[in-house]
């Protein structure tokens, strides 16, 4: 497995991303994006396991508009700032432009996914909605209700997903009602492709990042990546 840092180029300027590469033939491709603290060091190594895994991995820097901002764990309110000052179109375009990555060593948009965390979870989402991916993944992405980055929340457009979509949230999550959580389940049903929730009674916001102990949940956090790696292989073409 090799990562290196790679330019994006977008309509507002470069962008830098994570690119890891597996060691052999890749089987696809998957586009990470990250939580709301930045394009962390957790999320270079999420990378690194996707491309261990088999997968060409890119995470693009989705607040490069901004100055690169990575933030501490702690730093809550200054990422909140940033995030409420995201558009739906600069986030789709930075998607894409880590699609043009993947596409130049011959990877088609069917052979690639799309997998988000806490923010980059809600992203993923809209981008599932908005690009036929082989395959999309959210963790815990918040805001199900709400109308974020100027786009429709996702109980609005869940049955337009276009990628086999599946969600993957925890029950001891403050900032996503149980509630939402089936509603959207219900929701994306209506989607012309294949979806599922699965969700997890112990665990909470953040239960995958395991540089956040106190959010870390380690066995929720095993069957999600297992499940995730599932997910690609059951909806991505070999």
């Amino acid at each position: 497995m090799t990562e290196e840092t790679v330019v994006l180029p977008t309509a507002d300027g470069p962008a830098l991303a994570t690119l890891a590469e597996p060691d052999g033939p890749a089987r696809g491709g998957v586009v990470v994006l990250h939580e709301a603290f930045g394009l962390t060091e957790h999320v270079r190594g999420l990378c690194d396991r996707f491309a261990r895994a088999g997968w060409r991995a890119i995470a693009p820097d989705l607040f490069h508009r901004v100055g690169s901002p990575v933030f501490d764990y702690d730093d809550i309110a200054s990422a909140v700032k940033v995030v409420e000052g995201l558009d739906g179109t600069d986030l789709l375009d930075d998607v894409d432009a880590a699609l043009a990555v993947l596409a130049e060593e011959g990877t088609a948009l069917d052979r690639c996914a799309v997998v988000g965390f806490c923010l980059g979870g809600s992203i993923a989402f809209q981008a599932a909605v908005a690009r036929p991916f082989g395959a999309g993944v959210t963790f815990y992405g918040g805001g199900i209700r709400t109308r974020r980055f100027g786009e429709p929340s996702p109980l609005e457009i869940a049955g337009r997903l276009q990628a086999p979509w599946l969600g993957l949230y925890g029950d001891q999550d403050p900032s996503i009602p149980v509630e939402d959580v089936e509603a959207l389940r219900a929701a994306a049903a209506e989607a012309p492709v294949p979806t599922e929730i699965i969700r997890y009674p112990e665990a909470g916001h953040g239960f995958h990042n395991d540089a956040r102990p106190a959010s870390h949940h380690p066995a929720s956090a095993r069957d999600a990546w297992s499940r995730t790696l599932t997910w690609f292989d059951s909806h991505l073409p070999g």
